[in-house]
């Protein structure tokens, strides 16, 4: 065999091996630096918004285009309906999820007319199992300061955040029970449950 076709197939396996070990290679995985990094944008643009001096429905805009960016909408959507996303379709989920998405956003952008004058610090981050939890604080006019935490993971394959944790009070699970409790009074009916949240729930 000549040598240069043999060289030729030594290289070739070589690169061969080298590909495959790189593509084998887990990802790196998510750290302090960059869930903080995460939060650190999420506060940023919250507090932009905040001191915008827009109005209410334009700041509910602006929150709901933050949430869509920076969180992890399927993930907090899916769970909101606990066992009863099981039983829903692929067409159902998608509707669903997007009409939670506005919900979010109108329930939640509401409340900016309270941060007004005020903002958010973020704090601290630490490890949680395979998540992160990043602390802030929030100051807003007259009232005392008070924390929100927000839970980040890039098990979707992105650094995003699955929950808020405001004054001790989960977003994602108190969601649950709210959601559970409509869908409760439509007799489990989820296309009614996904209308009746596009029209503010």
């Amino acid at each position: 065999m000549p040598s240069n076709l043999t060289r030729r197939r030594v290289l070739g396996a070589s690169v061969a091996a080298v590909a495959l070990s790189l593509a084998s290679r887990p990802a790196l995985a998510l750290d302090d630096n960059r869930a903080r990094t995460l939060i650190d944008q999420v506060v940023s643009d919250i507090n932009r918004v905040i001191s915008s001096g827009q109005p209410l429905s334009r700041m509910i805009s602006d929150f709901e285009r933050i949430f869509t960016r920076y969180a992890d909408v399927s993930i907090i959507a899916r769970s909101t309906l606990g066992a009863d996303a099981n039983r829903a379709s692929a067409a159902q989920l998608k509707a669903y999820t997007a009409a939670f998405q506005g919900y979010i956003a109108r329930k939640y952008g509401k409340r900016f007319n309270e941060f007004v004058g005020g903002r958010i610090e973020v704090n601290t981050v630490r490890q949680v199992k395979s998540w992160h939890e990043v602390k802030s604080t929030a100051y807003l006019r007259g009232q005392s300061p008070f924390e929100v935490s927000f839970l980040v993971s890039d098990r979707s394959g992105k650094d995003l955040f699955f929950d808020m944790i405001i004054e001790g009070i989960s977003l994602r699970l108190s969601e649950r029970t709210e959601i559970g409790a409509m869908l409760d009074r439509r007799n489990g009916d989820i296309n009614a449950l996904i209308e009746d949240i596009k029209r503010g729930g």
